[in-house]
């Protein structure tokens, strides 16, 4: 049995704004940062680490929900709360005075991923495991019984998730085989930031162009001009045969989307991400029949598996975009992959930030072993920042993502890094880009 004797949260911030990186149309300034879990146990030197990602003010509120909600684990064991995983994540989400602040949604429930994360982090360590191989090795029913149901019935229920995994158990040890021999195929996000120079962007498309990526992702929605120069200069430099893949952001209305994407189809593009309000269902679903084919992706910013459902049921998206800080941490992204599935829809996770490619790494690989046996369409986000802080370091090698062997969520950050970048309690973080 493993004790979970106390937990630790910490502001973990980075400076990213100093050289435009992960600027949009609507983040402007983002400094890539975290809130970053520690769970001790009375197991010298097991710890589970799980993070959620911010984008610099604001990341001390998450600390604050999570000091609140750490009370659900410290004194309790690991054991008691696996054995029924999904009922313990139903727990956490749904205490009666704090579900009032979602429910299920908004700094809460980000806060509620880290926790999640840090304790499955904890569990694959456990085991000697990556957290990949961990979720591979469990059986449809352990699987089923870590997610909670309540209010995606009408879209998939347990007796339906169960016969979807044991269709594919035989199978599972080819696939896992199969991937860690030729890994993820993953897009590239790091030559399509607003901001950067001509020149700069010409030579990021070059160097990733070289390093064998075929698929480019570019930011849009700010100034259409702009967004017309910077979409030229991109195919280029990728040509007639890579894929481009195009994002706003929300920035647009519904229609506003339509008609920027009549004047941006001339690109080529395979989706356009996030056109509108992350909360629009019926409004993302008219854009997906106005601009096809040319799809729609969206997910990164939708609260819950409620979301997801809506979405799916109103062919609202053609590419599921999974966040695996967003939502309730592993637990729900299983009830997401699982529905995506079923509705015949790719997914292709969002990554960048701080960890967020170290994390979804694990679920895609899992998603393909056990969930939709496809690689068809689907590419997992990769942008190069930030890898260097973390012990389990990120390896994509000719535009895919090569397995962990590591036990863990592949989170784990260097003591260095984490006293580097720290945030003192009680300061205010301003933005390099405007002048701070």
């Amino acid at each position: 049995m493993t004790r979970i004797q106390r937990v630790t949260v910490r502001d973990i911030r980075f400076p990213t704004s100093d050289d435009l990186h992960g600027s949009d149309a609507i983040h402007v300034d983002p400094d890539y940062s975290c809130a970053y879990v520690t769970l001790e146990t009375d197991v010298p030197g097991l710890e589970g680490h799980g993070i959620t990602f911010t984008l610099g003010r604001g990341t001390e509120l998450c600390v604050a929900a999570l000091n609140t909600l750490k009370r659900f684990v410290e004194g309790r064991e690991l054991e008691d709360i696996t054995a029924d995983f999904g009922a313990f994540w139903h727990e956490l989400c749904n205490e009666s005075q704090l579900r009032w602040l979602g429910p299920e949604r908004g700094l809460i429930h980000m806060s509620v991923a880290a926790l999640i994360n840090a304790l499955w982090d904890l569990l694959a360590k456990q085991a000697g495991k990556p957290v990949w191989k961990l979720l591979a090795d469990m059986s449809p029913e352990e699987i089923v019984r870590a997610i909670d149901f309540h209010h995606i019935t009408d879209a998939l229920t347990p007796t339906e998730a169960l016969s979807m995994l044991r269709q594919h158990e035989s199978t599972k040890l080819l696939r896992e085989q199969e991937l860690l021999e030729i890994g993820l195929p993953s897009y590239t996000s790091s030559a399509g930031w607003m901001g950067y120079s001509d020149e700069y962007r010409r030579k990021l498309c070059q160097k990733y162009l070289a390093d064998g990526f075929q698929w480019f992702k570019m930011k849009v929605g700010a100034d259409l001009d702009d967004d017309l120069h910077r979409a030229a200069i991109i195919r280029e430099e990728i040509g007639d045969d890579c894929k481009l893949m195009m994002d706003a952001n929300q920035v647009w209305d519904v229609d506003e989307a339509i008609r920027q994407m009549d004047v941006l189809k001339q690109f080529r593009p395979v989706w356009i991400e996030e056109p509108t309000s992350p909360d629009d269902v019926l409004g993302h679903a008219r854009i997906a029949k106005a601009v096809a084919p040319i799809a729609v992706a969206t997910g990164e910013c939708l609260s819950n598996r409620i979301m997801f459902k809506q979405f799916l049921q109103a062919g609202a998206m053609q590419f599921c975009q999974i966040d695996s800080c967003r939502v309730g941490g592993v637990n729900e992204l299983l009830a997401i992959m699982l529905m995506a599935a079923k509705f015949g829809v790719p997914v292709c996770p969002h990554a960048g930030g701080v960890g967020l490619c170290n994390y979804v790494q694990h679920l895609s690989a899992f998603n393909y072993i056990a969930i939709s046996p496809s690689l068809e369409n689907v590419v997992v986000e990769f942008s190069d920042h930030l890898h260097e802080h973390f012990v389990d370091r990120l390896r994509v090698e000719r535009s895919r993502y090569r397995l962990p062997t590591l036990p863990g969520y592949s989170i784990t950050m260097h003591d260095a890094s984490l006293q580097d970048h720290e945030f003192p309690t009680g300061r205010v973080w301003q933005s390099r880009v405007r002048g701070a």
